[in-house]
């Protein structure tokens, strides 16, 4: 009897001690589980962020790169504030002063040819080295390249307006309509080297503020863009749609 009931008292250890295992056993897997769903969790992986016109690059790759971005984002602040500074003189000079173009230009180039000419011939006079004038040559490739591209989006922009112009998609013709519109009213306050300043000043004053607070900029926009679409979608329900369209003639060949 007393051998009956070691063994039954065994095997209820024994019993106990594979319960307990697979109870351990789970416990660890689903410990490892939310481990797992922890380090692929939204919190620990960085979500994806809403950018501003769904951009994914940073900033200074999105303004090209180099030493144009560069100024634009202040890397450099003298050079920046130069380029600014001079910007600004220009505008001074032929918006406010309304000194003339052509008038300034001519005024310089006399300027330098006098200057040159008398340090060439007074310079035995004065003890010092003739000038050294150094012979200027453009080179043709930049210019080429720079035709090439205007070219490309010249044509680009003129097969935009084709298709816009064809009736087909009544949401970009708008878009456009009211960009030439605003371009229109902008044209009235102010002249063209007025608003070149502006756009100007704008490049060097925009991308930067927006990388300094992009985080706090770009939620905004996302809720801004998310009204507008909902306003667009009651437009487009009410109005758009609304507006019978022709069917497309194809050409016969």
């Amino acid at each position: 009897m007393a051998e009956e009931s070691e063994s039954k008292q065994s095997t209820v250890e024994a019993l106990k001690e594979k319960i307990n295992e697979k109870i351990h056993g789970h416990d660890s897997s689903s410990d490892s589980d939310s481990d797992h769903e922890k380090l692929t969790s939204p919190s620990s992986v960085k979500a994806k962020i809403y950018r501003l016109f769904g951009r994914e690059r940073p900033v200074h790759h999105v303004l090209g790169g180099g030493k144009p971005a560069d100024v634009f984002l202040w890397r450099n602040k003298k050079i920046s504030a130069g380029v600014l500074g001079g910007a600004t003189a220009i505008w001074v000079l032929f918006e406010l002063i309304e000194y003339p173009l052509l008038t300034l230009v001519g005024h310089v180039l006399i300027l330098a040819l006098a200057l040159m000419f008398l340090w060439s011939n007074a310079h035995t006079f004065i003890h010092k080295s003739p000038p050294r004038i150094p012979e200027v040559h453009l080179p043709e490739e930049p210019f080429v390249q720079v035709a090439a591209a205007l070219t490309i989006e010249l044509n680009q922009a003129l097969k935009l307006l084709r298709n816009i112009a064809s009736g087909r998609d009544l949401k970009k013709f708008l878009m456009v309509i009211a960009a030439f519109w605003v371009l229109s009213v902008v044209g009235s306050w102010c002249n063209f080297l007025t608003l070149f300043y502006i756009s100007f000043v704008l490049l060097h004053t925009v991308p930067v503020l927006y990388e300094k607070y992009e985080d706090k900029i770009d939620p905004f926009t996302e809720k801004s863009m998310i009204e507008i679409k909902k306003q667009y979608a009651v437009f487009d329900a009410k109005v758009l749609s609304k507006i019978p369209k022709g069917p497309l003639k194809t050409k016969k060949v």
